[in-house]
């Protein structure tokens, strides 16, 4: 078996992601602190066609060097906007019939592999800040909350990780509807 070149790997250029039919997800990053995680989840988004990221609160926003340090350019392909109030992007969201999903261990939440997932819908996954998570007020007012299952001793995942796991996770259920 031999190491593919990135030549070979037949990826989309800037302009043809652009216009490329997306996959109906839309992440929101809520008062997130890390920059690396901010630029993590630049990267996942554009693997995936992500429709948009919105960073919210005092998540900080591109042109950054520690953001392009782990976008490694994807800031350049995916969509996104800065919103200061993540709770008036939310109602915003859902009057567009947007289905609001906070990626949160909450009472009640459901494991993202009973999370089932429905045709013509766009989700809107909202991660919270690295420690006080997705605000109450906005997974009160979600559509759903969904929790990562977990076996060991930590209490979460970091949110570039927990990123991957869940968008992974319904792009693949959103294409074998």
């Amino acid at each position: 078996m031999r190491k593919l070149k990135n030549s070979e790997l037949d990826r989309l250029s800037i302009d043809d992601f652009k216009s490329i039919e997306k996959t109906p997800i839309i992440i929101i990053l809520d008062n997130i602190r890390s920059l690396n995680n901010i630029g993590s989840v630049f990267r996942t988004s554009d693997a995936f066609l992500i429709e948009k990221i919105y960073l919210c609160g005092i998540t900080a926003k591109p042109p950054h060097k520690d953001i392009n340090k782990t976008a490694l350019g994807s800031t350049d392909s995916v969509i996104w906007e800065h919103i200061e109030d993540s709770n008036k992007l939310i109602n915003k969201l859902k009057s567009e019939k947007i289905k609001i999903c906070s990626i949160e261990q909450a009472k009640n939440a459901t494991m993202l592999n009973d999370f089932k997932v429905e045709r013509d819908t766009t989700y809107a996954l909202v991660f919270g800040n690295e420690v006080k998570g997705v605000q109450q007020s906005i997974v009160s007012n979600s559509n759903s909350v969904i929790e990562i299952p977990q076996f060991g001793t930590k209490h979460s995942l970091n949110i570039s990780v927990s990123c991957g796991v869940v968008v992974w996770d319904i792009f693949s259920k959103l294409k074998s509807l």
